[in-house]
């Protein structure tokens, strides 16, 4: 596996790796894809997997996350179009057996750092089924801020209520983004 980017006990998250497709198979559940409309046929999970290995920094990016030596689960942003707006998205799942121990909300404020790594800051939504409690209660303990209850269409051609969360990101304290733009001014 590649050196992860960012750790944070007791999770660490690495770049989206050809390896990873097993891990978004093991994911691809009828438990796991419940709050999304079901789980994806394997022709679109395979090309699903091609674009997270094709993403572009401050455009996209997924990565795996890590506990010790195993993949627990997948996190990452993406730019989408929602109501005529740009902006950024941010997601994860955390397979069954690791649910529970805070892993997501780890590698949420993971990502949320990497996010402002890559973008210098700005504002980055999730948005979790209203009927998913734990995925609402890593976006609270994240530190996102509810917006209210809006609809997404997702996957496409079906709608559902999901709770617009919001984070502004900023370059983190210390990091190699932050000095290179207070040197620059």
């Amino acid at each position: 596996m590649a050196d992860s980017l960012f750790s944070s006990e007791p999770v660490s998250l690495r770049p989206w790796e050809p390896d990873d497709l097993d891990l978004l198979r093991a994911m691809n559940t009828e438990a796991m894809w419940a709050h999304l409309g079901g789980p994806e046929g394997d022709a679109k999970v395979v090309a699903r997997h091609y674009r997270y290995l094709d993403a572009v920094p401050g455009e996209t990016r997924m990565f795996s996350i890590v506990h010790g030596p195993h993949k627990v689960g997948s996190i990452g942003y993406w730019m989408r179009r929602h109501h005529a707006e740009d902006l950024f998205e941010t997601g994860w799942m955390v397979l069954p057996a690791w649910q529970g121990r805070g892993f997501a909300t780890e590698a949420a404020k993971l990502v949320l750092a990497i996010l402002g790594e890559d973008i210098g800051s700005g504002l980055v939504h999730a948005y979790p089924s209203v009927h998913h409690p734990a995925s609402n209660a890593v976006c609270q303990k994240a530190g996102f801020e509810w917006r209210g209850v809006v609809q997404v269409e997702f996957p496409e051609g079906q709608f559902m209520d999901v709770n617009d969360w919001v984070h502004d990101v900023e370059v983190p304290s210390g990091s190699y983004a932050r000095r290179e733009r207070h040197a620059s001014r």
